[in-house]
């Protein structure tokens, strides 16, 4: 996994209200737009052909499948705010505050006690 190309990806998506929503509304659109156009992108000048996501980490993100990525050693903190940008307003309204919280801690509960994987790029 490029863990740094999938945190670039969590990061620039969530930092950009219009990227976000349409991550939220066709993920698979915005994943090969992104990796196309933004992605690759160093500065406002230069391109890299570096770096690229690999069939598993598109699916991945695609899925919007935050387990995954944590198990990956994504940046825990880019897969918790990107995924609370997404989903917290409908789960708000379907089950109450912080329920997106309570579940993502629920679906992660099985790394409690052990360490976790390692975040290093």
């Amino acid at each position: 996994m490029s863990k740094y190309y999938v945190n670039k990806f969590l990061f620039q998506i969530d930092r950009d209200p219009e990227l976000l929503a349409r991550y939220k509304e066709n993920p698979a659109a915005m994943v090969a737009s992104w990796e196309q156009s933004i992605g690759p992108r160093l500065n406002e000048a230069e391109m890299s052909s570096v770096h690229s996501l690999t069939a598993e980490e598109r699916k991945i993100l695609i899925d919007h499948d935050y387990v995954a990525l944590f198990e990956m050693g994504a940046h825990f903190f880019l897969c918790l705010t990107i995924y609370i940008a997404i989903y917290e307003e409908d789960y708000m309204k379907e089950k109450g505050p912080l329920a997106f919280q309570l579940e993502y801690a629920a679906k992660l509960e099985h790394w409690v006690g052990k360490d976790y994987p390692s975040i290093q790029t």
